[in-house]
């Protein structure tokens, strides 16, 4: 990998990306890793001793923020863990915050791989799936927007597609100076109250997940609007079933 590719992919880790980005983030603190406690990260049977002093710096970043917290890595979060699927990834504390990025795969492997130098730690908060959006940015404009949960057609978004794409247009339009790069995934929350706020950015292309937008060989100078699941298809009429 050249300079310039590490230079690139270091933009997408959180703590490269967040200090200029802060305000349009979720609070977050950092504590950054010793070389053992990586190691402890993949190791079978990590030193104990090298966990409990993890533990004990973990602790006060812990206590930053009030009730549950959301744990993550440089550019991983652990949601192929069970407690993720259970608990959208919640802990509180930091012996179960130290567990679910043992448990995580995706973490383990980054680790391996030396892509992890960090814990990030956020407020936990139990996000609407039908207001999370991955937005595709293309030389530093929007070009593209897709439902992030594709779990199943959520009718109160039909009427707001224009509004939310319009809303994520200027946004980006004010943030894009800041992205690590021009051409990137973003991956955003609307609030309640409107803010969009950012939960991700990722690298543009493959193994980034198109999502709605199917492929990521498409014309991206054509701008997609705001795509997400159809409703289910309804058959109506006589219906002649023969076996």
């Amino acid at each position: 990998m050249s300079s310039s590719d590490t230079e690139v992919h270091g933009g997408f880790k959180i703590q490269n990306w967040y200090p200029k980005l802060t305000e349009h983030s979720f609070p977050a603190v950092f504590v950054l890793l010793e070389e053992s406690e990586k190691q402890a990260l993949t190791a079978d049977e990590p030193d104990a001793k090298v966990v409990g002093g993890l533990l004990l710096r973990l602790q006060p970043a812990l206590k930053q923020f009030s009730g549950p917290r959301f744990i993550s890595v440089d550019t991983v979060s652990p949601t192929d863990t069970e407690r993720f699927q259970s608990k959208r990834g919640a802990v509180h504390s930091a012996e179960s915050a130290w567990r679910i990025l043992r448990e995580s795969q995706k973490v383990r492997e980054a680790a391996g791989e030396g892509k992890v130098s960090c814990i990030c730690v956020r407020p936990f908060r139990r996000m609407q799936p039908a207001r999370e959006f991955r937005l595709f940015v293309k030389n530093g404009r929007l070009s593209g927007m897709s439902q992030y949960w594709l779990i199943r057609h959520f009718r109160r978004l039909q009427g707001r597609l224009d509004f939310y794409w319009t809303q994520a247009a200027d946004f980006i339009d004010d943030v894009s100076g800041h992205l690590p790069v021009k051409d990137a995934a973003v991956d955003i929350y609307f609030t309640s109250g409107g803010k969009i706020l950012i939960v991700d950015i990722n690298p543009w292309g493959a193994p980034t997940n198109p999502l709605m937008l199917d492929t990521w060989d498409r014309d991206w100078g054509t701008p997609s609007g705001c795509v997400i699941v159809p409703p289910p298809h309804v058959v109506s009429g006589d219906v002649n079933v023969s076996f």
